[in-house]
This record gives C-alpha cells, sequence and structure tokens, in this order.
C-alpha cells in the first residue's frame, strides 16, 4: 500500500484579507478599513441646533438603495434645555419627500437601568416612551439633563428605506445618564417601523423640547456581505 506524502510547499498559508471595522478616536467614531463594508456617508455636529436633518441628494447624503441598511451613531448628545417629561429625550422622525416628517410611527420600548450608588435597578417595558401610529418624532431615549456630565450616545438602525414594497423597520440602542433621583445609568431600547411603503429619503433627530446644544450624529452605509 503505497504512502501519499503532504506537499508543504504547495499549500497556501497566505491569510485572506476579511472586511473589518476599526475604530478611529480622533473621529470619535467607527471608520472603514480596507475591505470594510461600514461606510460612512455624513457627519452632523449641533450647536444649539433644533434639528439635525439627513435628506437624499442633500449636502452629499445618501439615503436610497445604494444600501440595504443605514445606521446613524450619535455621539454625546447635550440638550440645551432639560427634557422635562420622563419619557421625553432625544427623538427622531421621518419623511418619504424630503421636507414633511409627518409619517406614522409604531414602536416597543424598554429600559434597563442601575443606579451609580448601587441602591435601585431593574428591567421594564417603557409605555411612555412607545408610539401608536405616531407622527410627531418620537423619543429613542428618556429624558437627558442639562449637567455638564451628562448625555446621550447609541444608534439608529434603519432598514431598506427605499424598498416601495413593505414598511420601513428601525431599531435603536443607547447609553445615558439620569439624574432625576439620584445617578442612574440607563440602557434604552426601541423598535418599530414606518408605516409607508413609499421609499424614506430623510432621518431627521431633535430633543423632546428646546435644542441640541451639543452632540455628533453620524451616518453610514452598511453594504451587502
Amino acid at each position: 500500500m503505497a504512502i501519499s506524502k503532504f506537499n508543504y510547499n504547495s499549500f497556501n498559508v497566505t491569510p485572506v484579507a476579511s472586511k473589518a471595522l476599526a475604530f478611529d478616536a480622533d473621529a470619535d467614531g467607527f471608520t472603514t478599513s480596507s475591505g470594510s463594508s461600514m461606510i460612512l456617508i455624513k457627519t452632523l455636529t449641533a450647536s444649539s441646533s433644533g434639528t439635525l436633518s439627513f435628506v437624499n441628494g442633500s449636502s452629499d447624503v445618501v439615503l436610497d438603495d445604494t444600501y440595504p441598511l443605514y445606521r446613524f451613531v450619535f455621539l454625546n448628545i447635550h440638550p440645551a434645555s432639560h427634557n422635562a417629561n420622563a419619557n421625553g429625550g432625544f427623538n427622531f422622525n421621518v419623511t418619504t419627500d424630503g421636507s414633511n416628517y409627518n409619517i406614522a410611527k409604531t414602536s416597543t420600548a424598554f429600559t434597563a437601568y442601575h443606579a451609580e450608588d448601587g441602591s435601585a435597578s431593574g428591567v421594564g417595558y417603557n409605555v411612555g416612551n412607545d408610539a401608536a401610529q405616531v407622527t410627531a418624532a418620537i423619543p429613542l431615549s428618556g429624558q437627558i439633563y442639562t449637567d455638564n456630565d451628562n448625555s446621550c450616545s447609541g444608534f439608529l438602525d434603519l432598514y431598506n428605506p427605499s424598498s416601495t414594497t413593505f414598511v420601513k423597520h428601525f431599531m435603536s440602542s443607547n447609553a445615558r445618564a439620569d439624574y432625576s433621583v439620584r445617578p442612574y445609568q440607563n440602557q434604552y431600547h426601541v423598535a418599530g417601523y414606518a408605516n409607508t411603503t413609499s421609499a424614506v429619503t430623510g432621518v431627521q433627530f431633535s430633543m423632546w423640547s428646546g435644542n441640541i446644544d451639543a452632540g455628533t450624529v453620524k451616518l453610514y452605509g452598511i453594504a451587502d456581505s
């Protein structure tokens, strides 16, 4: 019986380049490395801004069928005035015509929290942050205080906004500090859909009340793998 010998010289051990994401600390956000499928499209920085709007075809914004998934990353969102409504903080809305943000949205929301001193913690459904066919902007977080060390950071994913067949699903998660009674850390999760089969062409961010004092929102397109 003949014995086969393995020819190591014919074995290719060269690593195959893979798609990856890099974190660029200078840019305070995710950037693309070689071969990455997550592409930075636009960055908007608030400075006592009433709204931050991303509209397809305006100011180099792409929000069409170029990508099946778009991610908005918001960093250190700080309000100009205290958002007194416990169920209102950083909000968003969508448009199908680039100017009227009035599409009906239905969503669900839950939160996890833990006090800084360890005195309280929990997870629960948030009745005040869900929506049932609401055309106004809906909250992605709870109230955000104006303390200098208080802000909100997270992301919002918008799925296949250019579809003219299906409603437009979205999902968001964020972390924020809450000083309503004592210092808390909160994580909010919101998911839902914009009830339209027209293409969504724009997304707008705002506070529940007052302006966005400071913060950055980055728009990324995520390509098919």
